[in-house]
């Protein structure tokens, strides 16, 4: 008789179920892993309330969610046993993203466009369970003295690591963060450490930017409370006066507000560097001012998903170059999860970041 785990099955919006289910089955070159910690992403949030399709083949459940997750190797295939890459009782974390490999975007080296990928929590079950099975290749050790709730953060910092990256900071540079989420705060942090000259975090909640001014901001503002202490009308003006009239050497925005994105195209300098990185609507648009940006020599980059930049992120945490322990604002039980899930969308308790354990 197979083993059974606790899993929470998504079905369709604001339904979801705690459930007994067969510890999953694994092919040769899987990895079976015991959850430990599991982070609430945003996307997990817009799934259950409906406001965006998963990558099923139908856009619907039953699916168990949970795409950032620690936990410890329970099972190794035959083919991953063979070749002595993974033992069972190792720490480790899953990159959801699960690239074939093979085709041939994936040959290129652009992995995190592979159109063959299934991800873990989006097409194919998740991290919200006892046990998740994964690809071999997306499976990292956690490296000792990083916990498994800080290492369930990895994937949104491997995200922030691979947009900072895109920023190509110089030492010196001005660099301006617009959104103080938890991966916009962990942005904040790869900035300093990247050699930026001072960096500016812009948000519209105080508690965020008082947060941000902990982890390292040199300057906080605050585009959308006028009774905020760091409350500025005229962003552009500010960021100009700031810099002399030079404007901003590099603007990353961990939002996908339209309005954040343009506004980050008009505080950028000459020869400066645009990275869009949140998600905006499926119909959005994004005005340029061509010819300003032209004269300018400005360049925009767009940043998805986390390719190659996993250890980079493992090794960022472990070194306390990303502190993430004040991100981690609220703490649920498996059971709570759907509970969690409403307060994360309310923001209740100002919640930065929200973890739960699945076991100890």
């Amino acid at each position: 008789m197979a083993e059974r785990m606790k899993a929470q099955v998504f079905y369709e919006p604001l339904k979801m179920q705690l459930e007994e289910r067969d510890k999953p089955e694994i092919a040769p070159h899987e990895i079976l892993v015991e959850v430990k910690s599991v982070g609430i992403c945003g996307s997990d949030v817009a799934y259950y309330f409906g406001d965006s399709p998963l990558e099923t083949p139908d856009g619907k459940g039953p699916l168990v969610l949970g795409h950032e997750f620690s936990g410890v190797v329970a099972e190794v295939g035959a083919m991953v046993a063979e070749a002595k890459l993974f033992s069972p009782g190792e720490r480790v974390v899953l990159d959801p993203v699960q690239y074939c490999n093979a085709c041939e975007i994936c040959k290129r080296g652009y992995v995190n466009l592979c159109e063959n990928k299934d991800v873990l929590g989006v097409s194919a079950d998740g991290g919200f369970a006892g046990y998740c099975k994964s690809h071999y290749t997306g499976v990292h050790r956690i490296p000792e003295g990083v916990s498994f709730e800080h290492a369930a953060l990895t994937e949104p910092l491997a995200c922030a690591t691979y947009g900072v990256q895109n920023m190509k900071i110089s030492p010196g540079n001005f660099c301006v963060v617009i959104g103080a989420g938890a991966i916009g705060l962990m942005m904040l942090q790869l900035v300093k450490s990247s050699g930026a000259g001072k960096a500016v975090l812009v948000d519209i909640l105080d508690y965020r930017l008082e947060l941000g001014k902990e982890l390292g901001a040199d300057e906080v503002i605050n585009t959308g409370d006028s009774s905020s202490p760091y409350f500025v009308e005229d962003l552009r003006k500010k960021i100009e006066e700031m810099t002399g009239g030079k404007f901003a050497d590099r603007v990353i925005t961990p939002t996908g507000s339209v309005d954040a994105m343009e506004t980050a195209l008009a505080i950028a300098g000459r020869r400066s560097i645009i990275v869009y990185f949140g998600l905006p609507g499926a119909t959005d648009k994004i005005k340029v001012p061509a010819l300003d940006s032209i004269f300018w020599d400005k360049t925009i980059r767009f940043s998805w998903l986390a390719p190659f930049t996993w250890p980079t992120a493992l090794q960022a945490l472990a070194a306390g170059l990303v502190k993430v322990d004040q991100l981690v604002t609220h703490k649920y039980a498996l059971k709570d999860l759907e509970r969690a899930l409403g307060e994360v969308k309310e923001r209740k308790g100002n919640v930065v970041k929200a973890v739960v354990t699945v076991s100890e």
